[in-house]
């Protein structure tokens, strides 16, 4: 008989400590799916409140805000704001599929790219339209905030450029564009067709192309018209002088059910038809990316008459904004959404690389396929869960979550496996183990290491993937990287990747313990 590996010699009993890391890891998992089913049940609770979303920049924060705290007052139970949810596709999906009730939304917006018209609608003909989809479009808020090209003042004289037909001359010029424009049916390859713009854009997001521009990186960036940095920055705004761009008057795109589900809210928000026009939104939106004050702040002092000046002191300094009243929030939501991914993930890939292990051909398809999940960008996978399952927050962001953690655990379970001499198997038979005692008492024990090496690959990814469920309203310290990235606030982006990096830390020192203490029951003596 082969001499036996150190796990089988007599006392040591490879079981024990297999029994030992499936405590280990076992508890931390009834602890996040306990945690997962609390906020499932908070979630079911609030089936009957309303729930107003936003768009990932600064007016459409700031506008739900404003609904949010019209509506508050008639209510029994405080709205939920979800804020931040991405672009058009994403917030329009999710009003769709009910994950939210209301927002604000821009009557050119809702022709061109949500209805999929060639050409501006009138109001009654969106209404039509809307009408078999279950949505409505009502409350016109009183300005319009439109799509432009804009320029630094300076370099638009020396080159004597004023219009987008100016633009066309110039193929020199460098274009640094919203993803979102270059994408939508109004945007990009619109405006190029009917000018004739040669130059290829470059995708920029909204928050940071000021920056872009003021540091000459880029020359034109597309604006929105009542953005507060194109005064203070000194841009030229290019005339659209054959007329491409239509009105984006802004109104509340809802569901048909709210009015009656929420009669006195709705009454409220009516009263907001034409109170905010286009000086008093550039003037808000100033006070959020030029003075650093909060969108609730600002949304309250409007309602309140306080108009823009009003709300003292802004606390503006990195540290304030990094221990911030929601980072214990930030913190749970983060923490829940790694531990029941990461967990979720162990329990259904480990089992599946033990099946699929002795046979090739269907190994390498299951790996593939795991493999191929990792090449779907976030947003898209986010996306098209949002249409699958009808829901926002935090189920497709588990999901999404659980699929990209697949693929370590399951590659690192195969290899754990593999890795295996042949001749401690065949001794394993030899003492007269079945087929399953063999893999449980001998090979499981000896693939453990690199299978908590896949484990602990899996939940760094899911430390880092998990901010990026902030743009489905699931929450985490992503909140505050999508915010920052709205508002431009480098300060704001730090406090929501130094909490996210210090958990990647930490759970790089928890599993350094768990490998120790394997480590340790490997060198113990037997009792």
């Amino acid at each position: 008989m082969p001499n036996l590996p150190r796990p089988w010699r007599p006392g040591v009993q490879p079981h024990t400590l297999a029994r030992a890391i499936i405590r280990a890891v076992t508890l931390p998992m009834l602890l996040a799916v306990l945690l997962f089913t609390a906020s499932r049940g908070a979630g079911a609770a609030d089936e009957g409140t309303l729930r107003i979303g936003s768009k990932r920049f600064t007016e459409s924060y700031i506008l739900a805000e404003v609904l949010a705290q019209t509506a508050a007052p008639k209510l029994s139970q405080v709205p939920v704001v979800r804020q931040g949810l991405g672009n058009t596709a994403i917030v329009y999906e999710a009003l769709r599929s009910g994950g939210i009730d209301l927002y604000a939304e821009y009557t050119g917006t809702i022709a061109l790219e949500i209805l999929k018209s060639p050409q501006p609608l009138s109001r009654e003909a969106m209404q039509a339209a809307l009408q078999p989809l279950g949505l409505g479009m009502a409350i016109p808020l009183g300005f319009n905030d439109g799509y432009a090209f804009a320029m630094r003042a300076d370099e638009a004289r020396r080159l004597g450029v004023r219009s987008l037909s100016d633009l066309a001359r110039h193929p020199e010029l460098k274009l640094g564009l919203s993803n979102e424009f270059i994408g939508r049916a109004d945007g990009w390859r619109g405006v190029a067709a009917r000018y004739g713009l040669p130059q290829a854009p470059t995708g920029l997001d909204h928050g940071i192309a000021y920056d872009a521009i003021a540091a000459k990186q880029v020359d034109v960036i597309d604006i929105y018209t009542t953005d507060a940095k194109i005064d203070h920055l000194g841009l030229t705004v290019l005339d659209d002088d054959r007329g491409y761009f239509p009105r984006y008057d802004a109104v509340v795109l809802y569901r048909l059910d709210v009015p009656q589900r929420f009669p006195q809210a709705w009454a409220a928000l009516t009263s907001l038809q034409g109170r905010i026009d286009e000086h008093a939104m550039i003037a808000m939106n100033a006070r959020a990316e030029l003075q650093g004050a909060g969108f609730a702040t600002i949304a309250r002092d409007f309602l309140s008459g306080g108009g823009q000046g009003a709300g003292g002191a802004v606390a503006t300094g990195f540290m304030a904004k990094l221990f911030g009243p929601d980072l214990p929030r930030l913190a749970r939501q983060h923490l829940m959404l790694v531990a029941v991914s990461v967990a979720v993930a162990t329990l259904i890939g480990v089992p599946l690389a033990v099946w699929v292990f002795p046979h090739l051909r269907l190994r390498a398809l299951v790996l593939g396929a795991t493999g191929l999940l990792q090449t779907v960008p976030s947003l898209a996978l986010l996306a098209v869960l949002i249409s699958l399952i009808g829901a926002i927050g935090t189920l497709p962001a588990l999901i999404a979550l659980t699929l990209y953690s697949l693929l370590p655990i399951m590659r690192n379970a195969v290899t754990g496996l593999a890795e295996v001499p042949m001749g401690v198997k065949q001794a394993g038979t030899a003492l007269g183990m079945t087929g399953s005692q063999n893999l449980r008492l001998v090979q499981l024990p000896l693939a453990l290491p690199t299978l908590i090496a896949g484990v602990r690959t899996a939940t760094t990814i899911a430390i880092g993937t998990a901010t990026i469920a902030a743009f489905i309203g699931a929450g985490g310290f992503g909140e505050r990287i999508v915010t920052g990235l709205a508002l431009n606030d480098r300060a704001l982006l730090m406090a929501g990747a130094l909490p996210a990096a210090a958990l990647a830390l930490a759970s790089e020192a928890l599993f350094e313990a768990l490998e120790w203490l394997l480590r340790r029951r490997q060198r113990a003596p037997a009792a």
